[in-house]
């Protein structure tokens, strides 16, 4: 091969875009159910890229029916989340979690608060006002993130080729901080299918 024709090859080879594969994972409980509301983070072999973190949802954590809602929000950090009180009475929403404490005190229907999250992490939501409430935002520093559905599905795209670690996460999950750990290994081009049961703890 001649020096102009090496030389487009070696540049052909830095241009194409690095192989890439996906994974599908099903998420069960002990009896094989689905269960819904897992968070799903990924560390691809090749690490993260550089970038802000965005994700096709929002960041806005909802008051109506005297529930959050959704029951649990993935932001990347940094995200600034809202909480719009659409109930006709007022809220009170506090986090004792270590990825964030704060409070936001009383208001009422169709005012709302915000919140900027800046350490990745769990955090557990209640209302000073209404105990039965709960909710849970992940904040997480990885743009490879997905929650899974109500069939238990989560999927997620574009991973580099070689080991990942993935990270499962569950508010009812056992173990250290609700998290499962496993590594996976993405193929340079394809679907990785995978089942993850998990031990949960009785909802209350």
């Amino acid at each position: 091969m001649n020096e102009p024709r090496l030389f487009l090859a070696v540049l052909s080879l830095i241009a194409s875009p690095a192989m890439a594969g996906d994974i599908d994972l099903r998420i069960v409980d002990a009896a094989g159910r689905p269960v819904s509301d897992a968070v799903v983070t990924v560390r691809p072999a090749g690490g993260i890229p550089s970038g802000p973190i965005r994700f096709p949802w929002g960041t806005t954590m909802v008051q109506q029916n005297i529930a959050f809602s959704p029951h649990v929000l993935i932001v990347p950090v940094g995200a600034t989340v809202k909480f719009p009180n659409k109930d006709k009475v007022r809220h009170h929403v506090y986090s004792f979690s270590k990825a964030a404490k704060f409070e936001i005190k009383l208001f009422g229907q169709d005012e709302s608060r915000s919140y900027t999250f800046t350490s990745p992490g769990a955090v557990a939501l209640g209302c000073n006002i209404h105990d039965a409430m709960s909710g849970f935002i992940k904040v997480v520093d990885t743009p490879f993130a997905a929650k899974s559905n109500a069939a238990g599905q989560a999927r997620i795209n574009g991973l580099a080729t070689g080991t990942a670690r993935v990270t499962v996460w569950h508010p009812l999950l056992k173990g250290k901080d609700n998290e499962l750990l496993i590594n996976l290994p993405i193929p340079a081009s394809g679907m990785v299918s995978k089942t993850v049961p998990l031990a949960l703890r009785a909802s209350k």
